[in-house]
């Protein structure tokens, strides 16, 4: 009997374990999308864009074609595409891109794009003015919402030789469903934690010896 008691304790030890596992998992899908903007903001992760108010003061002779690219992730009612498959524009210059969504579905949805840029390298290169990435975009059935991304590449790329024979780079968003009430609490609270986290090293910044 002791033995079949050992076996008993080892199954539901496991059983707990398991289970605690997936509810982790589940938590961590809900948190995914604003943990990932916050995660990308302090370490400015691989392939993630800078953020700028206007364009440089400088154009170069170099051209670069920036392609974009879709996607929805399962579980949002939504088709989500370019409205145009590249563009070409010169080191330093803004460009305007527009992406087209639409709910497909029977009824309100709500959804938030993560993106990314390859060749991961240039990510620091390449700046946006304006995008709708990070931003809760909700759509009623049936409506088609136009998006705007304004952009360009940082001309510092040229200072940049191990970057001089990138001709292309390639912008990708992701679409992804929002549980508006639990995600916005979450994305409130991350935050709130990122700008005490400015605050602290402004005031880390100002003292003095």
């Amino acid at each position: 009997m002791s033995d079949v008691n050992q076996i008993n304790k080892k199954n539901v030890r496991v059983l707990v374990t398991c289970m605690t596992l997936v509810v982790g998992m589940v938590a961590l899908s809900f948190a995914s999308v604003p943990l990932y903007k916050v995660f990308c903001q302090v370490t400015g992760f691989g392939g993630t864009t800078q953020i700028a108010d206007a364009g440089p003061d400088r154009v170069l002779d170099r051209r670069m074609t920036v392609r974009f690219d879709a996607n929805v992730a399962p579980g949002l009612a939504w088709d989500f595409a370019p409205s145009q498959v590249s563009q070409t524009v010169q080191v330093g210059e803004v460009g305007f891109a527009l992406y087209t969504s639409e709910n497909y579905g029977r009824s309100d949805s709500t959804g938030v794009a993560t993106f990314n840029v390859t060749p991961l390298v240039a990510g620091q290169y390449f700046s946006k003015i304006e995008c709708f990435c990070f931003t809760e975009q909700t759509l009623v059935a049936g409506e088609v919402a136009q998006m705007p991304v304004y952009y360009y590449v940082d001309p510092a790329i040229a200072d940049e030789p191990l970057l001089d024979h990138v001709r292309t780079i390639t912008l990708s968003y992701t679409f992804f469903a929002v549980d508006e009430p639990q995600a916005s609490l979450i994305e409130e609270n991350l935050d709130l934690a990122a700008n005490d986290n400015v605050a602290n090293s402004a005031n880390m910044g100002q003292t003095g010896p």
